[in-house]
């Protein structure tokens, strides 16, 4: 091989590999923001990840001639594989993933050969095949979208008896959920949508891959991270229950008002077979015929280390209810399922059903080991939620340890609140995460900080500032990319 035809070679396969690397930067953002290239470009929360990963290689590229080949085998390529090595959350290879960098392998190769056969390019675009993939693989994945809606659709169509209920809130949607699929399970074959899928497509691939032929109940729960997404949800599922939750400023960022997150969130009764929504007071809305208001009849609330109790108001009789689940804010979860499943339970059933209730994974979860007690609270993100934990741990009689990111997708305001109150009760605080740290950092003055700048640390950090008889609460969790 001469040197002429090793460099062509080299610097083909060299073009190849960065185009590669860079597709797999691009593809991680956007499968991390739900494929929206409006959010990896406007809600982005580490813009610098933009700059060193994406940016920056392609301004070598074009401008460093010889020296681009240094940076990428030297500098790009290793500190990208250090940096994949420390998410918590990779790259998942699903089949759109996959075709996508067909798509883009494809369009890197016939670019290429086109510039060698014509032999007019002093250099192989590296922009023009990541846009052609990505509009490609967009397009491809509408096409499969629109046949996989039509599937889903025809499979609801044809249960005609199965009952769906559709539940939405700023913030304890899963909760809900989760705690509503417990109770109507002693008396109904129920199936709940998985996990936290709370999106269109994460629902149409549900119904086509994994709801039971059996199930009698069947409950959803709604996401949005704009205007118009739940109502989408809405119109395809057609609930006959709605369950709307409390409405908070979770996703502030994306909604800019209040009164958008309402709006959004008030889609959900948008269904041609409505039969009773249940919408917590403060969505604003008045009650009628379809639409029941519910918030005001919780009473007595206890809340220990061992469980909650309180009382409900139900049909002018105070009924009252124990569960084995941690934080006053679960009440509030559990006042919304009472009251959505007494149409289908007697009260007696309700109440056996909640003493026997499962928490949550991630949800206030106690764990004692090595002498320490663990309160695994890292699926709660919300203001409300996340302070009523810190009551719950206030009178524990040990050193307090917290790890937290503090509340992502919300205002400086709510997290300077936050940061007071955890200032207010634990001892050490380990801040995670890189959106809130100079807020917390700066608002908590009386305990110990510790940041944690890779989580892949974490259990070295634990044992170097946590001992026997700590209590340690993980307050919510973030991706690293956040």
């Amino acid at each position: 091989m001469n040197q002429e035809v090793f460099e062509t070679v080299f610097i083909f396969c060299s073009h190849l590999l960065f185009v590669s690397f860079l597709g797999y930067y691009l593809i991680s953002a956007l499968q991390w923001y739900s494929y929206k290239l409006e959010r990896i470009v406007f809600h982005y929360h580490r813009y610098d990840w933009h700059l060193f990963f994406f940016f920056f290689p392609l301004f070598v590229y074009y401008i460093g001639g010889f020296f681009f080949y240094i940076y990428l085998y030297i500098i790009f390529l290793p500190t990208l594989f250090f940096w994949y090595k420390k998410l918590d959350k990779k790259l998942v290879f699903t089949a759109r993933v996959k075709r996508f960098f067909l798509f883009l392998f494809l369009a890197t190769i016939f670019q290429n050969l086109l510039c060698l056969g014509l032999n007019t390019c002093e250099i192989y675009g590296a922009i023009l095949p990541l846009f052609v993939a990505v509009f490609i693989s967009m397009l491809f994945e509408k096409i499969l979208f629109a046949g996989y809606k039509k599937a889903a659709k025809k499979e609801l169509e044809s249960r005609k008896d199965m009952i769906v209920f559709a539940i939405t809130a700023s913030y304890g949607k899963t909760s809900i959920k989760n705690y509503l699929f417990e109770i109507l399970s002693s008396k109904y074959t129920s199936y709940k949508t998985p996990r936290s899928v709370n999106t269109l497509a994460g629902i149409i691939k549900d119904i086509n891959e994994d709801l039971p032929k059996d199930t009698q109940i069947y409950i959803v729960e709604a996401g949005a991270r704009l205007k118009g997404d739940i109502d989408e949800i809405a119109r395809f599922l057609n609930p006959h229950f709605v369950i709307i939750g409390q409405i908070g400023e979770q996703h502030i960022e994306y909604f800019k008002t209040l009164e958008n997150i309402r709006n959004t969130k008030m889609e959900l009764i948008n269904s041609a077979r409505l039969q009773k929504a249940f919408v917590h007071k403060s969505t604003n809305v008045k009650g009628n015929e379809k639409v029941q208001v519910f918030g005001d009849e919780l009473e007595d609330i206890h809340s220990s280390l061992d469980g909650i109790e309180f009382d409900v108001l139900l049909d002018d009789k105070k009924e009252h209810f124990k569960a084995p689940l941690l934080g006053e804010f679960n009440a509030y979860n559990l006042l919304a399922c009472i009251i959505a499943s007494k149409s289908l339970l007697a009260i007696e059933e309700i109440r056996d059903a909640i003493s026997k209730i499962k928490s949550v994974e991630h949800r206030l979860q106690k764990i004692e080991a090595n002498g320490k007690v663990i309160i695994d609270d890292s699926f709660n993100g919300n203001f409300e939620g996340m302070s009523s934990s810190y009551e719950l741990v206030r009178s524990y009689e040990g050193r307090k340890v917290i790890v937290t990111p503090g509340i992502i997708e919300s205002n400086v305001e709510t997290n300077v609140k936050l940061a007071q109150k955890i200032d207010d009760i634990f001892d050490v605080v380990i801040i995670t995460g890189k959106t809130n740290q100079e807020t917390l950092e700066k608002t908590i003055k009386k305990a110990q900080k510790v940041i944690l700048k890779d989580k892949t640390k974490m259990q070295e950090v634990l044992q170097e500032f946590t001992c026997k008889g700590d209590l340690i609460l993980f307050s919510n969790d973030t991706p690293s990319f956040m």
